[in-house]
């Protein structure tokens, strides 16, 4: 039934196919994340510098590699989890290396095999079985080594061969790929076909299967795995682990926890579950490129930001693991090009500029699947490529017959999605020639060209927003603009049309949404050059009630905000009675959602410098900026963190002269920041009704002033040695919210203060 003998040499062209599909891991399997399951669990994922090392966190927990239990790991270039323990292939030689929470720098691999190269590990609950063969290059026989990991006293391992998976059969295969259970371990055969052993195996009642499979993944009683002919889930097992696998859906990788099954979609990339799961936790509209599960949690690697994300299923301490703030790979490295389906992922596309390479050598790359499909009402205006993935336009926006047929239009819809006014221009003519005709043409293209002049003076009093006005005038001595371009520049922003808006926002659909309030909508965007934005968009209310005035002297004024911890306008498109403003794009996200929103949580380092730099933003706008700037929304959920996790105030509001109490105003932001500060000392929200009181200053101010400071700071965060700066930060945050607002600091004090406060730092 299976070739009993073949050559890694012969494999290896299906080992690019292996790295594709092995961004998700559960019992056994092989990533760039994984998790060791069991009452010791944990989580590791390789991180994205370029040196391939290792990052760990425990349950309720931040960042533990500093530990000393997770500080001495080498560079990996793949991971797998047993129960209680991990092991992964170091980047460097190929040779298997395994641990456990207790130490990290003793190699629990039998000392037989230490020095062996393998090109493929998989752990199951107390064995570990590899495949021989460098994990980078072509090598000869393929045998299938075993060994087990038995619990010993202290909480320690001790390894020795097994003895019950030993199989002279299953050694002469070639396998090309590898997961374990508990008791069993299986592989995907070269030539098709998955061959299952050891003293468990036969529960799986797994039937003979032809088809070649691209991903396993098993649960301790039940296994899954992806078909490479049809790319579907096939499952066989205790049944209750997989109970209602999906039917007809693609899966680029899959991961498996005790009683549950989760896969990354082909058509994009999101999160599907089956088995024993709570639905409501698995995140919605978020793209995945790597994902693992211990027993009753799922983490993965975000394909946009390389952020992790955690998210719990049905069982005990389901949702107790806190990620740390780290950058960590997509995938697994390969030495290979990437082949038809997958493209290789370009480091230069986080925005991070110490990040070029995500591998420890030049010659690799990480070849992530492409996306399939566009969703309904959208086409691929570029298709997925050795270097990119396919970029999906809304089909509003389709213009020759290569996307007629994907957008179900009429072969005539190139003339129906011309320009309105084009288009009536082109009835006419072709109407009637008579004299009429065209006196209503010269008609139309006069008032054409007068609207056209207009629009074209109202730029030019912009044209600080736009560039300079180019010297040479035109014959009809009007001044001529710098050309439109969407590539941003500092100090100039560029004026865009609503059709490049349009479809850098994918038609301003929700799956871009980033957030929305009271003046509308806000979307993320992937400009043509690549450049990705934030489109704030107006919504009609807002429209209605803001005239052309009052937009003209808000762009005035924002076109002029210039600075490092203020989200800073790029440009703006004021076109079909649409307001739109073009800002930078912050890939981490509101400060509101990583303090309350379920996102990774901040360190005090971390906490400390975004307080710093939130107050240098708000005392610019107070003092720098003219005229003087008063944000009255200052809050979390406008705080935002760039690609280097800076802090950056947005949504301030615009000109405070005129009737309004300027002194009051600047006083009410002091205070909307110390509840600011409140929230980043408790990670307590502002006003939570579970809580009693549920107001954070009635709650925080009164510990504070009786020297209690310390109940308030969150518990959740490891502590530094020296807490005084939080103490400190405390006090700064009592005199902010001071009920009356003449004796509240100015945010220029707040600012020496904070900037103290970091220059001494904390001791952990």
């Amino acid at each position: 039934m299976f070739p009993q003998k073949g050559f890694c040499g012969s494999s290896f062209s299906f080992l690019l196919l292996l790295l594709m599909a092995t961004g998700a891991v559960g019992f056994g399997s092989m990533g760039s994340i994984s998790a060791a399951f069991g009452e010791e669990r944990f989580f590791c994922a390789i991180d994205a510098s370029g040196k391939q090392d290792v990052v760990c966190w425990e349950r309720n927990s931040s960042l533990t590699s500093d530990a000393d239990y997770f500080s001495a790991l080498p560079p990996m270039a793949a991971l797998t989890g047993g129960e209680g323990f991990m092991c992964g292939l170091e980047a460097n030689t190929s040779q298997p290396y395994c641990w456990n929470s207790v130490s990290s720098d003793t190699d629990l691999v039998p000392m037989k095999l230490q020095n062996t190269s393998y090109s493929h590990i998989a752990a199951g609950t107390n064995h570990v079985c590899a495949i021989r063969g460098s994990y980078y290059s072509n090598s000869d026989l393929c045998p299938v080594d075993c060994w087990d990991l038995l619990p010993s006293v202290n909480n320690t391992m001790v390894s020795v061969n097994s003895s019950s998976f030993s199989d002279p059969s299953v050694s002469n295969l070639v396998l090309r790929n590898l997961v374990s259970g508990e008791g069993f371990a299986c592989g995907g055969v070269m030539e098709g076909g998955i061959v299952c052993w050891g003293p468990k195996s036969t529960n799986l009642r797994l039937p003979a299967v032809s088809d070649s499979f691209v991903n396993l993944a098993s649960a301790r009683d039940a296994l899954c795995g992806i078909s490479g002919d049809s790319g579907n889930v096939q499952c066989w097992g205790q049944t209750d682990s997989f109970s209602n696998p999906p039917i007809g859906t693609r899966f680029v990788a899959l991961t498996a926890g005790a009683r549950h099954f989760c896969g990354i979609r082909e058509r994009d990339h999101a999160i599907e579950c089956w088995g024993n799961f709570e639905a409501s936790s698995v995140p919605k509209g978020s793209g995945f490129l790597a994902i693992a599960s211990s027993d009753y949690t799922t983490c993965g690697v975000r394909e946009d930001e390389l952020i992790l994300d955690c998210w719990g299923v049905q069982g005990p301490s389901s949702q107790d693991y806190n990620p740390p703030l780290q950058l960590c790979s997509p995938g697994l490295c390969t030495a290979s090009s990437c082949g038809e389906g997958s493209f290789a992922f370009n480091a230069s596309s986080l925005n991070v500029p110490e990040v070029t390479s995500l591998c420890i050598k030049k010659e690799l790359k990480i070849c992530s699947p492409c996306r399939s499909n566009c969703s309904e009402g959208f086409f691929p205006s570029s298709f997925c490529n050795e270097n990119a993935d396919r970029v999906c336009t809304d089909c509003s926006l389709c213009q020759n017959s290569s996307c007629w047929d994907i957008c179900g239009l009429p072969a005539s819809s190139g003339m129906q999605l011309e320009h309105p006014q084009m288009k009536t221009l082109m009835i006419v003519i072709g109407s009637s020639v008579s004299g009429l005709a065209l006196v209503f043409i010269g008609w139309f293209l006069l008032h054409h060209v007068i609207n056209f002049k207009k629009e074209q003076q109202w730029k030019t009093q912009f044209m600080f927003c736009i560039g300079k006005v180019v010297e040479e005038p035109d014959p009809n001595n009007e001044p001529v603009l710098a050309p439109l371009s969407t590539a941003s520049s500092i100090g100039i922003t560029q004026v865009f049309r609503l059709s490049e808006l349009k479809d850098a926002t994918n038609g301003f659909k929700e799956f871009n949404e980033l957030g929305r309030g009271s003046y509308g909508f806000v979307y993320k965007a992937v400009l043509s050059d690549g450049l990705q934005v934030a489109v704030k968009r107006a919504n009609a209310a807002t429209i209605i009630h803001t005239n052309s005035r009052d937009f003209e002297a808000e762009l005035e004024i924002l076109c002029k905000i210039r600075h490092p911890n203020i989200v800073n306008l790029l440009g703006y498109c004021a076109e079909m009675g649409e307001r739109l403003f073009v800002y930078e794009f912050m890939p981490h996200g509101t400060l509101h959602d990583h303090l309350h929103g379920g996102l990774s949580p901040l360190n005090w380092s971390l906490r400390l410098k975004i307080s710093m730099q939130a107050a240098k933003g708000l005392e610019y706008l107070h003092k720098d900026a003219l005229p003087p700037i008063v944000h009255r929304d200052f809050k979390t959920s406008n705080i935002l963190l760039d690609s280097e996790w800076t802090a950056r105030i947005a949504d301030f509001g615009l000109l405070s002269s005129g009737d309004r109490n300027l002194y009051a105003d600047l006083r009410s932001d002091v205070y909307s920041f110390g509840i600011v500060l409140l929230e980043i000392l408790s990670g307590r929200k502002a006003f939570d009704k579970d809580y009693s009181p549920p107001d954070i200053v009635e709650w925080a101010v009164p510990l504070i002033r009786k020297g209690k400071a310390a109940a308030v700071i969150d518990g959740n965060v490891a502590l530094p040695r020296n807490v005084e700066p939080l103490l400190k930060l405390a006090d700064i945050a009592e005199l902010a919210v001071t009920e009356d607002p003449s004796k509240r600091p100015t945010m220029s004090d707040i600012t020496l203060w904070l900037e103290q406060l970091v220059r001494v730092g904390l001791t952990f």
